[in-house]
C-alpha cells in the first residue's frame, strides 16, 4: 500500500494537493461563512421555530456540501504524507532518528493529522446535534432544539474554524520546510 501511494503522489503531485488545500478552503470558509454571516442573519428572524428550522436547515446544506471534502482531505493528507516520504527521511527500518530536522517536521506533520482528525470528531459531533435539533424541532421541544444549536453555534463551529486555521499555517509552515 506504501509503494501504491509514493507512486501515486509521484504520478498526481499537483492534483493531489490542490484538492488538499481545495478541500481545507471550502471545510474552513463554509464554517467562517455560517459563522459570521448566516448566523447573524438567522438571528435577525424573530420567530424562534422558525430561526431553529433555517439554522437546522442551513447546517444540513452546510455538512452535506463540506463531508465530501472532509473526506478527501484527510485521504489527500495521508496519501501526501506517505508520498513525501518524511518518516523515511526521520527514521531508519529500525525506527531510530537519522536526521533530527526530518524528525522535527515528521512529528508536526502527526500535529496537523491530529488537528484534522479532531476537526473531523468535532463535524461529527455536530451533525449528531443538528439532528437531534431537528428531531427535537419535529417534536415540539424547543428547548433541546435550542441547546443544541447553541453549543453548535457558540463552540464548536468555532473551535473547528481555530483548529482549522492553525492547521492551515501548519500546512503553509510544512509546505516551506522541504
Amino acid at each position: 500500500m506504501k509503494d501504491v501511494m509514493i507512486q501515486l503522489f509521484a504520478d498526481y503531485r499537483t492534483p493531489i494537493i490542490f484538492l488538499h488545500v481545495l478541500s481545507a478552503v471550502i471545510w474552513v470558509g463554509g464554517m467562517i461563512a455560517i459563522r459570521f454571516a448566516t448566523h447573524p442573519s438567522l438571528a435577525m428572524i424573530s420567530d424562534p421555530k422558525m430561526r431553529m428550522e433555517r439554522a437546522v436547515h442551513t447546517l444540513k446544506r452546510l455538512f452535506t456540501i463540506v463531508l465530501p471534502f472532509v473526506i478527501i482531505l484527510i485521504i489527500t493528507a495521508v496519501i501526501m504524507a506517505v508520498g513525501l516520504g518524511f518518516r523515511a527521511a526521520a527514521m531508519d527500518e529500525m525506527g531510530n532518528v537519522i536526521d533530527a530536522n526530518a524528525m522535527n517536521v515528521y512529528q508536526i506533520i502527526h500535529l496537523k493529522e491530529a488537528i484534522w482528525l479532531l476537526m473531523a470528531l468535532n463535524l461529527g459531533a455536530m451533525m449528531f446535534r443538528r439532528n437531534k435539533a431537528q428531531k427535537a424541532l419535529q417534536n415540539g421541544d424547543f428547548i433541546v432544539a435550542k441547546e443544541a444549536l447553541g453549543m453548535i453555534a457558540k463552540y464548536m463551529v468555532p473551535l473547528n474554524i481555530g483548529l482549522g486555521v492553525i492547521a492551515i499555517f501548519i500546512g503553509v509552515f510544512l509546505r516551506n520546510s522541504y
